[in-house]
């Protein structure tokens, strides 16, 4: 049956993120404009809402004017809207009227359409019985006009213009939302604007470049309808400011460019480069380039630099632990090979010689296959002792090298223990024991007698010392002495595995040994961290 592979998970390159970062950061400006047709809906409704002031004013006080005129009681009846309850604040005197007609600006340039140009205005039927009251306020329209930059079309009931511009004595009652006024409902619109003056660029993001605010408002006295006031005006756009600023706004925009090209760049250098580095690194290590373990030449940020350490340095030791394993495996290999060839000659010379070969030949042979294979049995074991030393999990238990030597069933050579020895290390009871055991067994094996074991202090770790009176370690052997399967006695039962055992456990609990030199016999120093009960 063939195996399906999975497809990788897809994941994002790192340059993709950083770019679409960076465009992110740079589409923000642009993005921005967008966000200009919400204002210009606010600006238009804030246009709105002035000529519904101005209107209510300037209409207010014509109504004072038109009270007083002869023409009143002509003047048409029309219904008055439904009545808004309003709050006033507590102690207004005008409370008990309590009675308002408020006109909220409803505009919105999302669903309102644009109407075309208002219609021109066209001869009105004859003189406006209101025409003397208009004359009394064009000068107010033409100075409110001067400030506010509104037009006014003062409109009699009928729709004939008495005051604003030059169609006094024209009728604009053919307008759709000064009949609505006429009607005595207030009515407000969007129209198209001409203008003599040129387009901005962005005007095709913009509806508000191009249209005018008209607002219509009936004029009443109390139940009747002294006449309609035309109000217009241009809300404001921002983007004709920005088409005025546009040299200022193309300044900005080479500074966001350039600020983010240096954004691109130091994070490129920074974080980019040195993890495309350390990429391609990982490549060579992993061909098996020795000169591919060195430091990178740029690490950019302090984490980086960490990382490329910690991976270099994984790197190096694995590589160590590679080399270590390869030259294991080669003395393993001869350690191995010699006795499995002395057994198998001397199994085959008892076969091939059989019966004829003399009793006491073949126990001879016997002999020297049980020996060598006691000698295989012991390399067995002693390798499982290192395994196990080198695969130890170190623990909070602490120890002492008195109560070590304490539980010792038995010593090969005496021991002194000066002052020191109840000096608690961070090493288990267990482990300390092999240790000694080893480093004792090994001075009885070359000569020695006694051995001397001095216990100190240097800051956090404790200074194990042992010197011997043995035959102690030649100049041509100091190199050596810590190789597995290094042995000056291998006729006599030597494995040379347990030097490597004492230097796999003291190094799982973060311990130490080296030889020294010494006048007589051989010496070791061990340093080991102090437990937390020392």
């Amino acid at each position: 049956m063939r195996r399906v592979t999975p497809q990788p998970k897809w994941r994002p390159k790192l340059s993709l993120v950083v770019g679409t970062m960076l465009l992110a950061v740079l589409s923000l400006p642009l993005g921005s404009l967008v966000l200009f047709r919400f204002y210009e809906n606010q600006l238009v409704r804030q246009t709105e809402a002035e000529l519904i002031a101005q209107g209510a004013a300037l209409g207010a006080a014509f109504g004072e004017q038109v009270r007083e005129a002869p023409a009143m009681a002509t003047l048409p009846v029309v219904p008055l809207p439904a009545p808004a309850q309003a709050r006033v604040a507590d102690g207004d005197a005008n409370a008990d009227e309590g009675r308002y007609h408020p006109i909220e600006p409803a505009l919105d340039l999302a669903t309102d359409p644009v109407l075309p140009p208002r219609p021109d205005a066209r001869p009105a039927n004859g003189l406006s019985p209101l025409a003397a009251e208009g004359q009394r306020m064009a000068g107010i329209l033409a100075a409110t006009q001067r400030s506010t930059l509104t037009g006014f079309r003062l409109l009699d009931p009928w729709g004939t213009v008495i005051a604003g511009g030059a169609e006094v004595g024209a009728s604009l009652s053919d307008v759709p939302e000064i009949r609505e006024a006429m009607a005595g409902r207030y009515r407000s619109v969007l129209r198209q604007r001409i203008s003599s003056e040129p387009d901005p660029p962005l005007y095709s993001i913009s509806r508000g470049t191009r249209l005018r605010v008209f607002v219509a408002m009936p004029i009443r006295v109390g139940d009747r309808l002294a006449g309609v006031l035309y109000l217009s005006r241009t809300p404001s756009n921002i983007l004709r400011h920005l088409y005025v600023e546009r040299g200022k706004l193309a300044l900005a925009g080479l500074a966001v460019g350039g600020a983010t090209l240096a954004i691109a760049l130091v994070f490129m250098r920074a974080i980019g480069r040195p993890i495309y580095e350390l990429r391609r690194r990982t490549a060579r290590i992993a061909a098996g380039e020795a000169g591919a373990l060195q430091p990178l030449r740029r690490h950019g940020t302090r984490e980086m630099a960490e990382l490329s350490e910690a991976f270099l340095d994984m790197a190096r030791r694995l590589e160590r632990r590679s080399e270590a394993v390869r030259i294991f495996a080669t003395h393993l290999s001869h350690e191995l090979k010699s006795p499995l060839t002395a057994i198998r000659g001397a199994a085959e010379l008892v076969r091939d010689e059989g019966p004829e070969m003399p009793e006491t030949t073949r126990r001879r042979f016997l002999d020297n296959i049980l020996a060598d294979t006691h000698r295989l049995g012991v390399l067995v074991q002693r390798l499982i002792e290192l395994t196990r030393a080198e695969n130890v999990d170190p623990t909070d238990e602490c120890s002492s090298v008195a109560e070590v030597l304490a539980h010792l069933s038995r010593t090969p050579l005496a021991v002194d223990l000066p002052e020191g020895g109840e000096t608690r290390l961070a090493i288990s009871q267990e482990a300390l024991g092999i240790v000694l055991t080893n480093l004792l067994d090994n001075a009885s094996r070359h000569g020695a007698t006694r051995i001397s074991i001095a216990v100190s202090r240097r800051g956090a770790l404790a200074v194990v010392q042992l010197r011997d009176d043995g035959t102690g370690v030649s100049p041509a052997n100091r190199d050596k002495i810590f190789q597995p399967f290094f042995t000056t006695r291998r006729e006599s039962g030597g494995t040379g595995l347990g030097l490597g055992i004492v230097v796999a456990l003291l190094t799982a609990h973060h311990g130490s040994i080296r030889l020294d030199e010494t006048a007589v016999g051989a010496g070791f120093t061990i340093e080991l961290p102090i437990g937390a009960e020392g």
